[in-house]
């Protein structure tokens, strides 16, 4: 926040800004939960890539190296629970998420799509690309392995039961969840489905960080380009 309003022009001291957030409620509330983190691991069902990325999570380069996981949430449909899944690809450049698929179930048509979207608008990355996720039955199948051969993609895969070989888009969840889902009932698909796209697109336009020079991602990479 401090820096938000610096960069609106304000100078305020920091214990000013929380005692004032403080006082309007605008703090965020932790919700601390132990809840089951969904896993779409079944075994070898196919082909487990190596590691390649090995936890070297920064890159130089615009749309090189991306990392993808599924992840799970809840909502009600006439009073039943439901369960809805996540399915993004990130840019480990800026931390952009650069395509998703939400879906009602946990299906390889959802990641798929997110994949061919995330192929489509890295292509013009120079470099040879790698694409990093979890050993899930969806990432080991022939299909996805064939679709990122085709378009000379290396892929690489985190270690059996190591959660830190992912944790970039594992702290992005955990961001997520923690700012517009816990705490919150959700009545329909539909009304989660939107919180989660709309929170995307705050996070890659306005939500800045500090290790991107407190800019956006997006505004990152376009800083970037015009260097």
């Amino acid at each position: 926040m401090v820096e938000l309003l610096k960069r609106e022009g304000y100078i305020v001291n920091h214990k000013k800004v929380q005692r004032l957030m403080r006082k309007l409620g605008l703090c965020i509330t932790s919700f601390w939960r132990k809840t089951r983190k969904y896993s779409s691991y079944r075994g070898k069902v196919g082909k487990v890539a190596k590691n390649l990325l090995n936890r070297r999570f920064n890159s130089k380069v615009v749309h090189q190296k991306l990392v993808t996981d599924t992840t799970e949430f809840k909502y009600y449909d006439n009073g039943q629970v439901k369960k809805a899944y996540l399915n993004p690809y990130m840019d480990l450049f800026n931390r952009e998420v650069v395509s998703f698929e939400i879906s009602k179930q946990p299906n390889f048509i959802a990641i798929s799509n997110a994949l061919s979207k995330a192929i489509e608008i890295t292509s013009d990355c120079p470099y040879r690309r790698t694409f990093h996720s979890d050993q899930g039955w969806a990432y080991q199948t022939p299909y996805y392995r064939q679709k990122l051969q085709e378009h000379n993609i290396y892929q690489s895969m985190s270690r059996k039961g190591n959660c830190h070989d992912n944790s970039v888009v594992e702290n992005f969840f955990g961001i997520l969840k923690q700012e517009v889902y816990y705490g919150k009932r959700f009545d329909s698909f539909e009304s989660l489905e939107m919180t989660i796209s709309n929170y995307i697109h705050y996070y890659n336009n306005l939500r800045i960080k500090k290790n991107l020079s407190w800019l956006s991602p997006i505004e990152y990479r376009k800083s970037f380009k015009n260097k």
